[in-house]
């Protein structure tokens, strides 16, 4: 499945192999789709490779091959199961093994680290269930399941975020204007945004000028949980 600006710039890059033999620039590329930024396009790219639909080679000036097309541009039905999406894992389970606990040492808590987080283009998760953090037990809410994630990316630094930092999640589908959490976009790709309802609307907006507010409709996100505390390693 992909988003519609996803859909938008594959079908733009057809368009423009079909007519000039070569893939469109990447200022032509952010021009078309309307977007304020390069990063943009750079992550609808790497989104468009990771699903299999083009291919980027290597030491060649806009080297982009088309390797497949979705249904809706007449390509072959696709199974969406073969696709791992590179984000964190959406799909984990409401209860966490015994090893991914929570363990409570006097006023130190160590909780999971499930994997890593998106702040900017999704990446690959890397779950291990066996893998803890302490922290202090005055930093989580009184009530209600924690967890650590790594973060990978740099589109919340105004907000003190820093790629690298671990940040501690409290496990919540709900959110108020203005939290910070990580929310799951379509239900394949997580970020860890800034959260605003603007009636019938979520947007997810970074804090980094570099990147682009998402708005996308409600249904399309998901809150997966809310930050509440941020460790950082010198």
């Amino acid at each position: 499945m992909l988003t519609k600006k996803q859909l938008d710039l594959l079908k733009f890059i057809q368009k423009r192999v079909q007519a000039d033999g070569v893939p469109p620039s990447f200022d032509e590329m952010k021009e078309a789709l309307d977007l304020r930024s390069k990063s943009g396009i750079h992550r609808l790219i790497t989104a468009l490779e990771e699903r299999g639909f083009i291919r980027r080679l290597a030491h060649r000036a806009r080297a982009i091959e088309i390797v497949k097309l979705p249904e809706s541009m007449g390509g072959a039905p696709t199974i969406e199961s073969a696709f791992t999406p590179k984000v964190i894992q959406g799909d984990r389970p409401d209860s966490m093994p015994p090893q991914a606990q929570a363990i409570v040492v006097g006023d130190v808590v160590r909780l999971p680290k499930l994997g890593r987080i998106a702040a900017g283009a999704p990446i690959e998760a890397i779950t291990d269930g066996n893998s803890h953090i302490s922290v202090p037990a005055d930093m989580l809410n009184a009530q209600g399941k924690h967890y650590a994630l790594e973060v990978k990316g740099d589109s919340m630094i105004d907000a003190g975020i820093n790629n690298g930092d671990v940040v501690i999640i409290a496990e919540t589908s709900h959110a108020n204007n203005g939290d910070i959490v990580v929310a799951q976009v379509d239900g394949y790709e997580a970020t860890l945004k800034r959260f605003m309802r603007k009636g019938g609307m979520i947007a997810l907006e970074a804090a980094n000028p570099a990147y682009e507010t998402r708005v996308l409709p409600e249904g399309s996100v998901k809150v997966q949980g809310r930050l509440v505390g941020l460790i950082r390693s010198y």
